[in-house]
């Protein structure tokens, strides 16, 4: 799959050649034709790319870019398997988030202590003020999630429910240098991740079906040990006090955030939030450059990890699937349209048995040629899944200049077809849930 394919359009009626150098191009059909050789049309929709909006996500962006080319460069020099923790900075960056993130936790306690102050101590209007700072601090509380709000997402698993699929993540977990998780959940996303719950921050895996059912047996053990590696080496941006205080800064924001001027009482109210609203996305603007670096080396360790557990081709050939995310979204809500639109009958139950296979096959056919040029424009736009992660064409290279070895776990097909087996019930109630709307 990460092989480049001279797969030309035939000659005959239906050949056509680049207009720019007359070699004979590639692809066509359902897909893009473009020139392998002077890469003429290979991103024919560059005109139309959105902007990221506003002036600091812009920023963030070229940031990111800048970041993810340094620490590729860094790791290219130490072979792919160095520690980079002194050149990126890690652990000086780090300690200084995580004393930033205590300082926007503590404002938090401050305002609880303020205003239990007030109520308790204070005199005439004094305790009725006081419950102004308390409830900000009740707003402002740190959050640790729940299982319950994640399971609105789509079905839950336990342990008893899939022994197999469980005793797999342990393994990947295990493999990679961490532990495993407390409950998995299905949806319909092309995406997947690791995130805690709770005060003692147990662990949830999300597994979306949209990617899932995608990949190969191997592809499926790199992408557990992509998400499995960010809680082995220690990503910043997942650790308790640095993530609930953007998350407790995001609230903030959104509690100063300016009101519509309808009223002089409007204007005034914006003017007195300006200084404290500048504070805070300051903070925020601070706190996410501290962190930045660390996160764009924590996806190529964690590429790592996926590389160690499944093996560096099938790692890359992940990269390639994560390029066709928008392809494959687009896939299901073509199937989810067309469901919804039959006449003669509702035949959604018919089409639900069948959804991921439809996808796997079409995800399947589609050719190494336009992998080729999917990376061709990852590279041309700085193409990142968002701002925490660096270049995914750096990631799909870095990983395919490893030297190969031995995977970690071999997924056989008798195996993959009893964790299949388990998610038997949640594929199906997924797919007429997809199709019924």
């Amino acid at each position: 799959m990460t092989e480049t394919i001279d797969a030309a359009v035939p000659a005959g009626p239906g050949r056509a050649d680049c207009p720019d150098c007359g070699a004979v191009l590639t692809g066509g059909g359902v897909y893009v034709a473009w020139c392998s050789g002077c890469g003429w049309n290979t991103d024919p929709g560059a005109d139309a790319e959105e902007e990221p909006r506003g002036r600091i996500e812009r920023v963030r962006r070229r940031l990111a870019r800048r970041y993810g080319e340094q620490l590729f460069a860094d790791l290219t020099a130490a072979g792919g398997d160095g520690d980079t923790t002194a050149r990126t900075g890690r652990g000086r960056s780090g300690r200084l988030a995580g004393c930033l993130a205590l300082a926007v936790h503590g404002l938090t306690v401050a305002l609880l202590a303020a205003g239990l102050a007030m109520i308790l101590a204070g005199t005439g209007l004094v305790p009725v003020l006081g419950a102004i700072p308390l409830l900000l601090a009740v707003v402002l509380r740190p959050r640790f999630g729940s299982l319950r709000k994640a399971a609105a997402d789509g079905p839950v698993l336990r342990r008893p429910d899939a022994p197999e699929l469980f005793g797999l993540l342990d393994e990947v977990a295990s493999t990679v240098g961490t532990t495993g998780v407390e409950a998995v959940v299905v949806d319909t996303a092309v995406n997947a991740s690791v995130r805690t719950y709770g005060v003692r921050q147990r662990r949830v895996l999300t597994v979306g079906l949209g990617l899932w059912e995608t990949l190969s047996p191997q592809e499926r053990i790199a992408l557990l040990g992509h998400e499995f590696g960010h809680y082995a080496h220690g990503d910043t941006r997942h650790g308790l006090v640095v993530a609930t205080a953007f998350q407790s800064l995001d609230t903030w924001s959104y509690t100063l955030a300016p009101q519509e001027s309808a009223s002089l009482l409007d204007d005034l109210m914006n003017l007195a939030t300006a200084l404290p609203r500048a504070a805070v996305d300051g903070v925020a603007g601070l706190l996410d450059h501290l962190t930045l670096r660390g996160s764009q080396r924590a996806e190529y360790l964690a590429d790592e990890a996926a590389a160690r557990a499944a093996g560096p081709e099938a790692a890359a050939a992940l990269m390639d699937r994560l390029l066709c995310a928008g392809t494959l979204t687009g896939m299901l809500r073509r199937e989810a349209v067309a469901a919804r639109t039959r006449r003669g009958g509702d035949r959604s139950g018919d089409a639900a048995e069948g959804l991921w296979r439809r996808l796997a096959a079409q995800a399947a056919a589609v050719p190494a040629t336009e992998y080729e040029r999917l990376r061709r424009v990852a590279e041309l736009r700085g193409h990142s899944v968002d701002s925490t992660h660096p270049p995914t064409h750096l990631r799909h290279r870095l990983l395919t200049a490893r030297a190969a070895h031995e995977p970690g776990i071999v997924l056989d097909a008798e195996r993959a077809a009893r964790v299949d087996a388990e998610l038997g019930d949640a594929r199906r109630t997924l797919a007429r849930q997809l199709l019924n709307g």
